[in-house]
């Protein structure tokens, strides 16, 4: 029996046990970053998010917790299976004015037999847990999806709002040079010529304000893409198209829908149901367990001789009075368990909120786009007609220099909202929790909701 379990033990032992996945805890497990591929010289929308799923640390991290987790269920498993202790050692014995030496070699086998449901309790928590870790793995994964969408796009509505004031600067040059030539020939005025001289100072403030904006937009987005803020960057250029006219749909299926689909209202279920389980693992360590042992011995003394015993039972382990320790156990995973279930009703309502908030977001950068389109139209024939009754000789530097202004201000809105109106869908898509490549794609390619 000794020489069948310490075979067996080396046998383990030979086995690499850090390189073995013997229970496939794995097995349904997949990274949520793609193959790394170099970054394209021009960064389209769905390159960065490709670089930043395969760069940023958030997805290595996330990844992490869930194959720790998923290690968990293993633990929790292997309590099904025996357990087999072997231990050797090697003493000089004195004994009577005689020195001797003792060699031992002792192998212990133990098997729970039964435990009124103690350890699937276990393995039901570290399932439930592994499940919360993969949900949550992936509402970090949608995360910085958005965190990309928002910022590749924000650093496209920052370059778009450079060149609006360049051009803006170039139009104001060209005027305060229209003024300062009347002046020169007599029909124009020191007002008018210092009111252009300071509109050009404005918009060339506008335009150094809006060439730091775009920097600082760069450096974020280099951050979610896992690099130095100060590397270049250079994105691709994006067509904006105006949205669709109609798109709106029932705010409660889209609740429902979201409800159906968040990965991090998924969680906090399993994260509930994980700590129901606790609380039958809680109650289960007060009854009774039933373990099957085998146990062999071989002692050689140099003086004595050799010695060699083992045994072979059953041991029934009932927990009498542990003073009050399990009781309060319960208690405690009990309440774990009510606190968990209101985190989740409270994350339920909240899922309702968000996709509310990003609906109406989106309805509200659809009106606006469709609005500044308009504004534009107009700040555009204004500044056409002042210009020309201004070369005309029958208007005034100041209405010159409010169209001027009007139109810069439009340009600026139109960018915006055209860019917003991509960030409001992505937002709400992650709302809902459907936010993905396809989406991406789609943003680039048919552009409509």
């Amino acid at each position: 029996m000794l020489r069948f379990l310490c075979s067996t033990a080396l046998l383990i032992l030979a086995l690499p046990a850090h390189a073995l996945d013997p229970f496939a805890t794995e097995a349904d497990l997949a990274p949520p970053f793609v193959v790394c591929r170099p970054a394209p010289s021009l960064l389209g929308l769905v390159d960065a998010v490709d670089a930043a799923l395969c760069a940023n640390p958030q997805t290595r991290a996330v990844w992490a917790n869930a194959r720790a987790q998923a290690a968990q269920v293993g633990v929790a498993k292997s309590a099904y299976l025996p357990s087999l202790n072997v231990s050797v050692g090697e003493a000089r014995v004195r004994s009577l004015g005689m020195t001797s030496s003792q060699r031992s070699a002792q192998a212990t086998l133990a098997w729970l037999v039964y435990d009124f449901g103690a350890r699937s309790a276990t393995l039901e928590n570290a399932r439930q847990l592994l499940a919360a870790a993969v949900d949550t793995m992936d509402a970090t994964v949608q995360s910085l999806f958005l965190s990309t969408v928002q910022t590749w796009y924000q650093v496209q509505a920052a370059d778009a709002s450079l060149a609006a004031t360049r051009e803006s600067e170039r139009v104001a040059e060209t005027s305060y040079k229209a003024a300062a030539a009347r002046y020169q020939a007599g029909t124009g005025t020191p007002a008018d010529t210092l009111q252009a001289r300071t509109a050009l100072s404005q918009a060339t403030l506008a335009r150094i304000t809006a060439e730091g904006s775009l920097k600082i937009a760069q450096g974020s987005l280099n951050l979610l893409l896992g690099r130095d803020a100060p590397q270049p960057l250079h994105l691709a250029a994006d067509t904006q198209a105006a949205p669709p006219p109609h798109f709106e749909q029932d705010v409660d299926a889209l609740i429902a829908e979201a409800r159906r689909r968040r990965p991090d209202l998924r969680s906090a279920q399993a994260q509930t149901a994980a700590a129901q389980a606790s609380v039958d693992a809680a109650r289960a360590a007060h009854l009774p367990s039933l373990s099957f042992g085998v146990s062999g011995s071989d002692v050689h003394n140099a003086s004595l001789g050799e010695s060699r015993g083992g045994s072979l039972g059953l041991t029934l382990n009932i927990p009498l009075f542990t003073g009050f320790a399990t009781t309060y156990r319960v208690r405690a995973a009990q309440a774990q368990a009510e606190s968990r279930a209101a985190s989740e009703d409270q994350l339920r309502l909240q899922v309702a909120q968000d996709v509310w908030n990003a609906y109406q977001s989106l309805l509200t950068a659809t009106q606006t786009t469709r609005s500044s389109a308009d504004l534009l139209a107009s700040a555009e024939a204004a500044d056409k007609v002042a210009r020309g009754r201004y070369q005309a000789g029958v208007g005034s530097m100041l209405d010159l220099l409010n169209a001027q202004n009007a139109l810069a201000s439009a340009r600026q809105q139109q960018v915006q909202s055209l860019y917003s109106w991509n960030v409001a869908r992505a937002a709400l898509a992650q709302s809902m929790g459907t936010l993905d490549r396809d989406l991406v794609l789609s943003l680039q390619e048919d552009r409509t909701p």
